[in-house]
């Protein structure tokens, strides 16, 4: 087979791919003409406003990403991580637990991160401990919820990015796990996730043609690949937000004993709250009652995983690395959700 003939299929392949998100799209904005019209105009608002707010994140990391490619300095980048496993993956969930970066926001970076060949545990303990808590979500949960609340969320992102980066660890030295990220992502999507064959690092990449065409490309292809999954889950989020009223999710967290925290992860995972928005949802919850422990549960697991962000995850890496994602989440939520029951009482 000629390398045209590769490169034309690969070429129909992804166009294949652009036109079935758009297509779903499409077919979902239809549906809601059809059937409540006075929602179309507010649902693509949403769509763009939300895109607005994580554009930032997305263009700095396909811009890291694209730069590393072109450069050649994605080898430097990979080497940085490459110390002993233990300390990369102490340091991936205590730098995750200062970032900014919401469930969304996040999911660029850890495509850059794993187009760099950084190894998948870090990159998972990062990625856990990340969306929980930043600085600002610190020192707001301090001021809604209080300062013992703050600081059990604190560590309960760094443990949560803890488990999952050392139970990766254990997997992927059993063989599991490699090359995480989905066929057609590596090459032409996000970057491939191995580290390449060491070459000098050219850092004015625009004196050179060939890198500017590949730093093009890489950029290109990063932001349909992105932008088309990610705006295809925000447009998901806004009819969450309009048929999901947050009374329905607030009425199933309330009551005595585990079945509240439990409860509490099973909604918390799809929710379409953001972490800023949830905080006076759960003030409200406890002082009407509501357990510490699931309020806890509730913020973690929607903070790591709301549906948006488990789409674009979905769309990322492969389904073994998904579903283990997904039970990361849960299990992690729950624990933390029982932990902090006990200790605040």
């Amino acid at each position: 087979m000629t390398a045209l003939t590769l490169q034309l299929r690969r070429i129909g392949t992804s166009a294949r791919q652009v036109d079935r998100v758009l297509l779903t799209s499409m077919a979902i904005l239809v549906a809601v003409y059809l059937l409540d019209p006075t929602q179309l105009v507010p649902s693509i608002a949403f769509t763009f406003d939300a895109f607005a707010g994580t554009a930032p994140y997305l263009l700095l990391s396909i811009a890291i990403a694209a730069y590393a490619t072109a450069s050649g300095a994605d080898n430097l980048i990979s080497r940085a991580f490459a110390g002993h496993p233990v300390r990369m993956v102490f340091t991936a969930a205590a730098f995750g637990a200062l970032s900014p970066f919401c469930s969304c926001g996040v999911i660029p970076l850890i495509a850059a991160l794993l187009a760099m060949g950084v190894p998948l545990a870090p990159v998972m303990a990062f990625w856990l401990a990340s969306p929980v808590i930043d600085p600002a979500m610190f020192v707001l949960t301090a001021g809604t919820l209080g300062s013992d609340f703050a600081v059990i969320k604190m560590v309960a992102a760094i443990a949560l990015g803890l488990m999952g980066g050392f139970v990766t660890m254990w997997l992927v030295a059993r063989g599991f796990l490699s090359d995480p990220l989905r066929e057609g992502v590596g090459n032409g999507g996000c970057g491939g996730s191995k580290v390449r064959t060491h070459k000098d690092v050219v850092w004015k990449f625009w004196q050179d043609n060939e890198r500017v065409a590949k730093f093009s490309k890489s950029g290109f292809s990063n932001m349909i690949f992105l932008g088309k999954w990610m705006a295809f889950a925000f447009l998901l989020e806004s009819m969450m937000v309009a048929y999901i009223p947050a009374e329905s999710v607030s009425g199933l967290l309330g009551g005595e004993g585990i079945a509240p925290i439990a409860i509490a992860t099973l909604v918390g995972v799809p929710a379409y709250l953001n972490g800023y928005a949830a905080l006076p949802v759960m003030q409200g919850l406890i002082a009407q009652g509501m357990q510490s422990g699931a309020a806890m549960a509730f913020l973690v697991a929607g903070g790591v995983s709301s549906i948006p962000a488990a789409i674009a995850v979905f769309a990322l890496v492969k389904r073994p690395v998904f579903a283990l994602y997904l039970a990361y989440a849960l299990i992690g939520s729950f624990a933390i959700g029982v932990i902090s029951q006990v200790w605040l009482g």
